[in-house]
């Protein structure tokens, strides 16, 4: 019996290099691994016209439609983008913002409301700090350049909040400059950042509220997970099994080459360092975990996060069954 050739869509990742470069190749399948830098060129693909095999998704945007119904894909419990977001709120200084709750009431530009990034983001101030959004107005648009909205994957919550686009030919980066948004918040850094003085992080030491928000939580906020359609699943069930373990077996290859110490492989001078705060956060030194169990605090919080603020109908929506259950995982 031949192999089964399938494409992955996938982030240029540490941890999917074994798996791109052939060095791990999961039991039955060949692996086509269409690495790209912008993964919500990856989400719109898939969603639109079911370009791939397996791809990277917003988790928030899959939680999403996977809650209403009617959407064919089915997610496998491997989570390729993590990121802490307290980094990524910038504000205007003279909107006068020196702390979370002077947000409050404030025109806010995102690159799209509904993006996972920006809903930790809302969920963390409104939990952690005590900030009311109710009075906030959004703006959506391209980060560092202008873009149209893409109306097919603007979704929307379920309730009335002011959300509108950014003018034409104007990005979120020039609008923050302009005093047009009194703030930004979303996956990347605007451009003004390191060119405006008056561009200034909400949080100077983000670092430290990242890792005081972890050891209060234990949450390292997940952005994505990988989905297949639901008919491929059903023609061979056995792929997500075969295919997690070699998401599992590129991972730890990577790990291990991380932890070399004869040299340092990345360009990061107090690598050594930052992998010793990395192995007293997280159990057994793997920051990125799969399987349902090992994330599931993290997973529940975005779930509530996605019912609080109106994208999920039914607060009683289980996080088991967005994903396929891996057989004999360590669950």
């Amino acid at each position: 019996m031949s192999n089964i050739p399938l494409t992955v869509a996938c982030g240029h990742y540490d941890h999917m290099e074994a798996l791109s470069r052939g060095i791990v190749q999961p039991t039955g399948i060949d692996v086509t691994y269409l690495a790209h830098e912008s993964p919500p060129e990856i989400f719109a693909r898939m969603i639109k016209t079911n370009a791939f095999d397996i791809s990277e998704m917003s988790l928030a945007m899959y939680f999403t439609l996977k809650s209403k119904g009617d959407f064919p894909y089915i997610a496998l419990p491997v989570f390729p983008c993590r990121v802490f977001r307290h980094a990524y709120i910038y504000v205007n200084r003279d909107a006068g913002i020196t702390e979370p709750k002077d947000l409050e009431g404030k025109k806010i530009g995102v690159q799209q409301y509904r993006q996972t990034a920006a809903t930790w983001v809302r969920g963390i101030l409104q939990n952690e700090y005590d900030v009311d959004m109710s009075g906030m107005t959004f703006v959506e648009g391209g980060v560092n350049v202008s873009r149209p909205p893409d109306e097919d994957l603007d979704i929307m919550p379920d309730t009335k909040i002011s959300i509108s686009s950014a003018p034409n030919g104007k990005s979120i980066n020039d609008l923050l400059v302009e005093g047009d948004v009194a703030a930004y918040f979303g996956a990347r850094q605007p451009n003004c950042y390191k060119t405006h003085d008056n561009i200034v992080r909400l949080f100077p030491d983000y670092r430290k509220e990242e890792r005081k928000f972890f050891d209060r939580t234990g949450i390292f906020p997940i952005m994505h997970c990988l989905v297949m359609s639901e008919e491929l699943h059903r023609q061979n069930p056995w792929i997500a099994e075969n295919m997690v373990k070699a998401f599992e077996e590129s991972k730890q290859w990577a790990l291990d080459r991380m932890r070399f110490t004869g040299t340092i492989r990345y360009m990061v001078p107090w690598l050594n360092h930052d992998i010793e705060e990395v192995d007293d956060m997280f159990a057994k030194g793997d920051p990125y975990p799969m399987g349902v169990e090992a994330n599931r605090v993290t997973l529940e919080m975005l779930m509530k996060y996605l019912v609080d603020q109106s994208f999920v109908a039914d607060p009683a929506t289980k996080v088991d069954e967005m994903f396929t259950r891996i057989v004999g995982w360590a669950e």
